[in-house]
Protein backbone atom coordinates (compact mmCIF):
# COMPACT_ATOMS: atom_id res chain seq x y z
CA UNK A 1 0.00 0.00 0.00
CA UNK A 2 1.34 3.29 -0.82
CA UNK A 3 1.71 5.50 2.03
CA UNK A 4 3.25 8.37 0.48
CA UNK A 5 3.15 9.52 -3.43
CA UNK A 6 4.46 12.38 -5.00
CA UNK A 7 3.81 13.99 -8.33
CA UNK A 8 5.43 15.95 -9.93
CA UNK A 9 6.29 18.83 -6.68
CA UNK A 10 7.53 22.03 -7.43
CA UNK A 11 8.63 24.36 -4.14
CA UNK A 12 10.28 27.35 -4.16
CA UNK A 13 11.62 29.98 -2.02
CA UNK A 14 10.89 33.60 -3.09
CA UNK A 15 13.39 36.31 -1.77
CA UNK A 16 11.92 39.83 -1.16
CA UNK A 17 13.89 42.97 -0.53
CA UNK A 18 12.53 45.60 2.43
CA UNK A 19 9.35 46.92 0.67
CA UNK A 20 8.53 43.17 -0.58
CA UNK A 21 9.65 43.48 -3.81
CA UNK A 22 10.82 39.72 -5.07
CA UNK A 23 14.77 40.03 -5.65
CA UNK A 24 15.23 36.02 -6.65
CA UNK A 25 13.90 32.46 -6.73
CA UNK A 26 15.26 29.40 -5.58
CA UNK A 27 13.41 26.33 -6.74
CA UNK A 28 14.47 23.84 -3.74
CA UNK A 29 12.32 21.02 -5.66
CA UNK A 30 11.48 20.61 -9.48
CA UNK A 31 8.93 17.79 -10.28
CA UNK A 32 9.70 15.81 -7.92
CA UNK A 33 8.02 12.37 -8.01
CA UNK A 34 8.08 9.22 -5.84
CA UNK A 35 6.12 6.23 -4.15
CA UNK A 36 6.76 4.93 -0.78
CA UNK A 37 5.42 2.02 0.69
CA UNK A 38 3.85 1.26 4.19
CA UNK A 39 6.25 -0.58 6.17
CA UNK A 40 9.34 0.61 4.12
CA UNK A 41 12.83 2.03 4.94
CA UNK A 42 13.87 4.42 2.35
CA UNK A 43 16.90 7.01 2.71
CA UNK A 44 17.05 10.44 0.46
CA UNK A 45 20.54 11.46 -0.08
CA UNK A 46 21.74 14.43 -1.44
CA UNK A 47 24.52 17.08 -0.40
CA UNK A 48 23.21 20.37 1.21
CA UNK A 49 21.24 22.40 -1.15
CA UNK A 50 20.01 19.60 -3.04
CA UNK A 51 16.61 19.86 -1.90
CA UNK A 52 15.98 16.41 0.54
CA UNK A 53 15.13 18.48 3.96
CA UNK A 54 12.41 20.65 1.70
CA UNK A 55 10.47 17.67 0.66
CA UNK A 56 11.33 16.30 3.88
CA UNK A 57 8.81 19.11 5.46
CA UNK A 58 6.50 18.46 2.76
CA UNK A 59 5.61 14.89 3.92
CA UNK A 60 4.57 16.78 7.71
CA UNK A 61 2.73 19.57 5.47
CA UNK A 62 5.50 21.87 7.47
CA UNK A 63 5.81 23.18 3.73
CA UNK A 64 3.50 22.76 0.78
CA UNK A 65 3.93 22.35 -2.84
CA UNK A 66 3.57 25.39 -5.16
CA UNK A 67 2.58 22.83 -7.70
CA UNK A 68 1.81 18.87 -8.16
CA UNK A 69 0.35 16.50 -5.67
CA UNK A 70 1.53 14.91 -2.68
CA UNK A 71 -0.50 12.22 -0.91
CA UNK A 72 0.53 11.01 2.73
CA UNK A 73 -1.65 8.11 3.41
CA UNK A 74 -3.87 9.12 1.29
CA UNK A 75 -4.34 12.91 2.27
CA UNK A 76 -4.03 15.12 -0.07
CA UNK A 77 -1.55 17.37 1.11
CA UNK A 78 -2.70 20.81 -0.34
CA UNK A 79 -6.22 20.59 1.60
CA UNK A 80 -5.74 22.63 5.20
CA UNK A 81 -8.30 20.64 6.69
CA UNK A 82 -6.56 17.96 6.48
CA UNK A 83 -3.12 19.03 8.51
CA UNK A 84 -3.21 16.94 11.59
CA UNK A 85 -4.68 13.89 10.07
CA UNK A 86 -1.32 14.19 8.48
CA UNK A 87 0.84 14.78 10.88
CA UNK A 88 -0.84 11.92 12.75
CA UNK A 89 -0.04 10.01 10.05
CA UNK A 90 3.80 11.01 9.44
CA UNK A 91 6.02 12.13 12.60
CA UNK A 92 8.94 14.51 12.27
CA UNK A 93 12.21 13.91 14.13
CA UNK A 94 14.63 16.89 13.20
CA UNK A 95 18.72 17.52 13.45
CA UNK A 96 18.55 18.97 17.34
CA UNK A 97 16.78 16.78 19.58
CA UNK A 98 16.68 20.07 21.67
CA UNK A 99 14.44 21.86 19.79
CA UNK A 100 11.97 18.96 20.80
CA UNK A 101 12.40 18.08 23.87
CA UNK A 102 9.95 20.55 26.37
CA UNK A 103 9.63 18.42 29.33
CA UNK A 104 12.04 17.69 32.46
CA UNK A 105 11.86 14.47 32.78
CA UNK A 106 11.65 11.94 29.73
CA UNK A 107 8.48 10.13 30.40
CA UNK A 108 6.40 13.54 30.79
CA UNK A 109 8.39 14.49 27.65
CA UNK A 110 6.96 11.33 25.65
CA UNK A 111 3.76 11.93 26.98
CA UNK A 112 3.34 14.94 25.32
CA UNK A 113 2.11 13.84 22.33
CA UNK A 114 -0.32 11.45 22.98
CA UNK A 115 -1.71 13.97 26.08
CA UNK A 116 -2.24 16.78 23.37
CA UNK A 117 -4.41 14.33 20.58
CA UNK A 118 -6.21 13.67 23.66
CA UNK A 119 -5.34 10.15 24.67
CA UNK A 120 -6.84 9.02 27.80
CA UNK A 121 -4.11 8.99 30.93
CA UNK A 122 -4.00 4.87 31.01
CA UNK A 123 -3.43 4.74 27.05
CA UNK A 124 -0.96 7.81 27.02
CA UNK A 125 1.61 5.78 29.94
CA UNK A 126 0.98 2.63 28.12
CA UNK A 127 2.10 4.37 25.23
CA UNK A 128 5.16 6.12 26.80
CA UNK A 129 6.09 2.41 28.01
CA UNK A 130 6.02 1.12 24.89
CA UNK A 131 7.70 3.84 22.89
CA UNK A 132 10.52 3.96 25.51
CA UNK A 133 10.83 0.31 25.53
CA UNK A 134 11.30 0.24 21.75
CA UNK A 135 14.21 2.95 21.33
CA UNK A 136 16.16 1.29 24.36
CA UNK A 137 15.48 4.02 26.80
CA UNK A 138 12.84 2.83 28.87
CA UNK A 139 15.48 2.59 32.18
CA UNK A 140 15.73 6.43 31.92
CA UNK A 141 12.36 7.55 32.18
CA UNK A 142 12.61 9.24 35.25
CA UNK A 143 15.74 10.99 34.17
CA UNK A 144 16.09 14.98 32.51
CA UNK A 145 16.69 14.82 29.30
CA UNK A 146 19.58 17.88 30.20
CA UNK A 147 21.63 14.64 31.47
CA UNK A 148 21.32 12.57 28.59
CA UNK A 149 24.15 12.11 25.95
CA UNK A 150 23.04 13.49 22.25
CA UNK A 151 22.29 10.09 21.10
CA UNK A 152 20.04 9.26 24.21
CA UNK A 153 18.11 12.76 23.48
CA UNK A 154 17.55 11.93 20.09
CA UNK A 155 16.63 8.34 20.98
CA UNK A 156 13.51 10.05 23.27
CA UNK A 157 12.62 12.50 20.76
CA UNK A 158 11.80 9.34 18.28
CA UNK A 159 9.88 8.05 21.04
CA UNK A 160 8.20 10.98 21.64
CA UNK A 161 6.93 10.84 17.94
CA UNK A 162 6.07 7.03 18.69
CA UNK A 163 3.72 7.72 20.98
CA UNK A 164 1.62 9.58 18.71
CA UNK A 165 1.20 6.41 16.68
CA UNK A 166 2.69 7.59 13.43
CA UNK A 167 2.47 5.10 10.15
CA UNK A 168 5.54 7.00 9.32
CA UNK A 169 8.71 8.96 10.62
CA UNK A 170 10.29 11.25 8.65
CA UNK A 171 14.30 11.49 10.30
CA UNK A 172 15.44 14.79 8.81
CA UNK A 173 19.17 14.47 9.22
CA UNK A 174 18.76 13.25 12.72
CA UNK A 175 22.17 12.41 13.35
CA UNK A 176 23.81 15.23 12.22
CA UNK A 177 24.64 16.64 15.59
CA UNK A 178 26.19 14.00 16.83
CA UNK A 179 28.94 11.43 17.48
CA UNK A 180 29.82 7.92 15.94
CA UNK A 181 27.83 5.92 19.29
CA UNK A 182 25.31 8.49 19.21
CA UNK A 183 24.96 8.34 15.35
CA UNK A 184 24.64 4.23 15.74
CA UNK A 185 22.55 4.43 18.64
CA UNK A 186 19.42 6.33 16.69
CA UNK A 187 20.50 4.02 13.62
CA UNK A 188 19.77 0.95 15.45
CA UNK A 189 16.58 2.31 17.26
CA UNK A 190 15.22 3.35 13.71
CA UNK A 191 15.80 0.14 12.29
CA UNK A 192 14.30 -1.90 14.89
CA UNK A 193 11.25 0.28 14.60
CA UNK A 194 10.85 -0.55 11.19
CA UNK A 195 11.58 -4.12 11.53
CA UNK A 196 9.33 -4.71 14.51
CA UNK A 197 6.74 -2.28 14.67
CA UNK A 198 6.69 -2.09 10.65
CA UNK A 199 7.11 1.89 10.94
CA UNK A 200 7.54 2.96 7.66
CA UNK A 201 10.86 4.98 7.89
CA UNK A 202 12.24 7.86 5.54
CA UNK A 203 15.92 8.85 6.57
CA UNK A 204 16.99 11.77 5.21
CA UNK A 205 21.16 12.33 5.58
CA UNK A 206 24.34 12.52 3.69
CA UNK A 207 25.95 9.92 5.04
CA UNK A 208 26.42 7.22 2.59
CA UNK A 209 26.88 4.53 5.63
CA UNK A 210 23.65 5.78 7.26
CA UNK A 211 21.77 4.93 3.73
CA UNK A 212 23.34 1.57 3.86
CA UNK A 213 20.73 0.48 6.07
CA UNK A 214 17.91 1.26 3.96
CA UNK A 215 15.80 -1.16 1.62
CA UNK A 216 15.87 1.72 -1.22
CA UNK A 217 17.39 4.93 -1.99
CA UNK A 218 16.33 8.16 -3.44
CA UNK A 219 19.19 10.37 -4.67
CA UNK A 220 18.68 14.53 -4.75
CA UNK A 221 19.98 17.37 -7.03
CA UNK A 222 19.33 20.38 -7.44
CA UNK A 223 15.60 19.70 -6.73
CA UNK A 224 15.15 17.03 -8.33
CA UNK A 225 15.20 12.95 -8.12
CA UNK A 226 18.54 11.65 -10.10
CA UNK A 227 18.78 8.11 -9.17
CA UNK A 228 16.61 5.74 -7.34
CA UNK A 229 17.24 1.70 -6.56
CA UNK A 230 18.25 -0.42 -3.69
CA UNK A 231 21.46 0.56 -1.94
CA UNK A 232 23.62 -2.11 -3.88
CA UNK A 233 22.60 -0.82 -6.71
CA UNK A 234 22.93 2.97 -6.30
CA UNK A 235 26.33 2.53 -4.86
CA UNK A 236 27.73 0.58 -7.66
CA UNK A 237 27.59 4.10 -9.78
CA UNK A 238 30.80 5.66 -8.14
CA UNK A 239 31.25 8.20 -11.13
CA UNK A 240 27.52 9.09 -11.13
CA UNK A 241 26.96 9.72 -7.18
CA UNK A 242 30.13 12.04 -7.76
CA UNK A 243 28.81 13.85 -10.28
CA UNK A 244 26.09 14.37 -7.63
CA UNK A 245 28.64 15.72 -5.04
CA UNK A 246 28.12 12.75 -3.07
CA UNK A 247 31.01 10.18 -1.61
CA UNK A 248 30.48 7.02 -1.61
CA UNK A 249 30.98 3.94 1.65
CA UNK A 250 34.85 3.33 2.23
CA UNK A 251 34.68 0.05 1.13
CA UNK A 252 32.49 0.75 -1.87
CA UNK A 253 35.30 2.99 -2.97
CA UNK A 254 38.46 1.08 -2.32
CA UNK A 255 36.59 -2.24 -3.88
CA UNK A 256 35.73 0.58 -7.20
CA UNK A 257 39.28 1.22 -7.12
CA UNK A 258 40.69 -1.98 -6.67
CA UNK A 259 38.61 -3.51 -9.67
CA UNK A 260 39.78 -0.29 -11.90
CA UNK A 261 43.56 -1.42 -10.75
CA UNK A 262 42.41 -5.25 -12.32
CA UNK A 263 41.29 -6.73 -9.50
CA UNK A 264 38.00 -9.40 -10.26
CA UNK A 265 36.10 -7.81 -7.29
CA UNK A 266 32.19 -7.46 -7.90
CA UNK A 267 30.43 -4.75 -7.99
CA UNK A 268 28.13 -3.35 -5.22
CA UNK A 269 30.48 -4.38 -2.30
CA UNK A 270 29.10 -2.18 1.02
CA UNK A 271 30.39 -2.95 3.98
CA UNK A 272 33.92 -3.82 5.24
CA UNK A 273 33.02 -7.61 5.84
CA UNK A 274 32.08 -7.54 2.01
CA UNK A 275 34.91 -6.24 1.31
CA UNK A 276 36.98 -8.65 3.14
CA UNK A 277 35.01 -11.84 2.11
CA UNK A 278 35.34 -10.96 -1.05
CA UNK A 279 39.76 -10.32 -1.32
CA UNK A 280 39.86 -13.56 0.42
CA UNK A 281 37.98 -15.39 -1.99
CA UNK A 282 40.08 -13.94 -4.90
CA UNK A 283 43.58 -15.10 -3.03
Amino acid sequence: MKLIEAKKIVHEYIRRDEEGNVEGILKALDGVSLEISQGEFVAILGHNGSGKSTLAKHFNMLLQAGEGTLWVDGKDTSDAGKLWEVRKAAGMVFQNPDNQLVASIVEEDVAFGPENLGVPTKGIWERVESSLQSVGMLRYRSHSPNKLSGGQKQRVAIAGVMAMEPKCIVLDEPTAMLDPGGRKEVLDAAERLNREKHITIILITHYMEEAIRAGRIYVMDSGKVVMQGAPREIFSNVDALRSCRLDVPQPTLLAYELRKAGMALPEGILTRQELVEALCQLY
